[in-house]
């Protein structure tokens, strides 16, 4: 099993104190790199992380709305936000057709529809988005026309807009927007998730591609740390957080019920 050099990627070839691996298996290995991820995300991004959770408080406390936007493996990390137990309730999805997740065949072509210019301006145009609401969007790679017009129509339409993003591709990949900028030029606040370019954290001497992905574990975890942050904002000002409970457990039934019913006007998962 072949090492990454000192340094050059996260979750590479080391320990957190610098001691090589030596004779780890690979899920050891991809768990040991998914962890070092964690670590960066958890020490290096922790004032934007503090800032994001305030302004989706800030989006709760002033009556707006929020969605999560993701296409392709990104949008996994987006649905995990909606309708979550233990997730504020106001979180929405804004799909766009052909590209939340994997659900269209050939699969080939949600990736083919996130470089079609002026798709992000059509699924804006007719969706619920409005001045004083907030989008998460959600790119790896920040590069593809979809998630930066997203990012730009959004923006303009008076909409705070959270990026979480692989800051590394905007050095090391050409943008395929015709500004030639990323998702991170369009945001009010970027999230780095430190993922290497290639979204591939192991490698072997007898196969001949790196392997093992990482990006939906550190992104998903990313935006629950905002989550839980942003609960927390709304606490300490004395706002009852619009949670989620399980509907697993007595009385999350219940719950639920209150709090959509409370925040029906703000919630769009519902709707018919």
């Amino acid at each position: 099993m072949s090492e990454r050099p000192r340094g050059e990627e996260p979750g590479g070839g080391e320990r957190p104190g610098g001691e090589p691996r030596q004779g780890s298996t690979p899920a050891e290995r991809f768990f040991d790199a998914a962890i070092g991820l964690l670590r960066r995300v958890r020490d290096e991004e922790a004032e934007p992380i503090a800032a994001a959770g305030a302004l989706i408080a800030d989006t709760v406390a002033s009556g707006g709305r929020l969605f999560a936007f993701g296409a392709g493996h990104s949008s996994l990390a987006a649905q995990d936000l909606v309708y979550r137990a233990g997730g504020l309730a106001l979180m929405n999805l804004l799909a766009v057709p052909g590209v939340v997740g994997v659900d269209v065949m050939p699969a080939t072509l949600g990736s083919a529809l996130e470089r079609v210019d002026g798709l992000a301006s059509a699924v804006l145009d007719s969706s619920p988005l409005r001045s004083g609401d907030l989008l998460v969007i959600i790119s790896l790679s920040g590069r593809n026309a979809l998630p930066v017009e997203m990012a730009m129509n959004a923006r303009a339409l008076g909409v705070k807009v959270i990026g979480v993003t692989s800051v590394a591709y905007a050095s090391k990949t050409k943008s395929r927007h015709a500004s030639g900028t990323y998702l991170k030029d369009h945001c009010d606040l970027v999230l780095d998730s430190k993922i290497a370019v290639g979204d591939a954290e192991l490698t072997l001497d007898t196969i001949p591609a790196p392997f093992a992905p990482a990006s939906t574990v550190v992104t998903t975890a990313l935006l629950q740390a905002v989550m839980a942050t942003a609960a927390a904002d709304l606490a300490g000002r004395g706002i009852e957080p619009p949670l989620l409970r399980s509907g697993n457990v007595d009385g999350g039934h219940e719950w639920n019920v209150r709090v959509l019913r409370e925040y029906g006007d703000r919630i769009f998962y519902r709707q018919q």
